[in-house]
């Protein structure tokens, strides 16, 4: 096993998938940082808080400067996300920039900040949460076309960093039950149960499927595999969706 220094920051930790991403971490021994606009209601001693709106640049660069100064992490867990659903002839330019800013440019500040701290330990994990919406859905033109710039941002990244010791890769997942979901799809629903239906896997997925992924590519032990997409998605990928 890896002694690689396990500190972990994860955007949007205080609920949903990133609580469930930070509590996952906890319970393998991480140091772990959630950013996001509330604390993170988790009792450990390893958790700690940093309250920011990452869709605001200026604050998300001094939550970034923070992180780096106090905790030095070296694994950047970038999970925190909106989806400003409309049909085409209701897309708005303003929620674009508004997902631009934080499902990429938030990506690119964080790691910017704490890459010297990965250069420095020769090691880095940075693992991006996309999301199965990237291949394309309906409604979802800003939140796909933000969601799949991950990917290319991922693979390059991944080109750059590697020679350092620092891996890039993407977990993409769909559909899961969080209360983003739940925004969408009203919960004990007949929609609910017909997208269940038709997943392949005949089920909905869980926040902790997610978490379990994201385990995976932060491990310190996962260090030849990098530019890679994980769809934890019940097999939807390969078939249809339809929300």
């Amino acid at each position: 096993m890896s002694t690689a220094p396990r500190v972990a920051a994860v955007t949007g930790g205080s609920a949903g998938i990133g609580k469930a991403i930070c509590e996952d971490l906890l319970a393998q021994g991480y140091e772990v940082v959630s950013l996001a606009r509330r604390r993170a209601e988790i009792d450990h001693p390893k958790l700690h808080s940093i309250e920011v709106d990452l869709s605001d640049r200026a604050a998300t660069g001094e939550a970034v400067r923070e992180l780096v100064e106090r905790f030095a992490p070296t694994s950047i867990i970038h999970n925190a996300g909106v989806i400003r659903a409309a049909l085409l002839p209701e897309v708005k330019l303003d929620d674009l920039d508004a997902l631009v800013d934080l499902h990429l440019g938030c990506a690119i500040q964080l790691v910017q900040g704490a890459l010297p701290v990965m250069r420095a330990q020769r090691f880095g994990r940075i693992v991006l949460l996309s999301s199965r919406a990237a291949l394309g859905l309906a409604t979802r033109t800003n939140y796909s076309a933000t969601k799949a710039g991950m990917l290319g941002m991922a693979r390059t990244w991944a080109l750059e960093l590697a020679a350092d010791g620092i891996t890039v890769n993407v977990v993409a997942p769909g559909p899961i039950r969080t209360d983003m979901f739940y925004d969408v799809v009203e919960a004990g629903s007949e929609k609910e149960r017909a997208l269940a239906a038709s997943v392949p896997v005949k089920r909905l997925g869980e926040s902790a499927d997610v978490a379990r992924a994201v385990r995976f590519f932060a491990d310190p032990d996962s260090s030849f595999i990098t530019g890679q997409v994980l769809y934890v998605c019940g097999g939807t990928s390969v078939g249809s969706l339809a929300l």
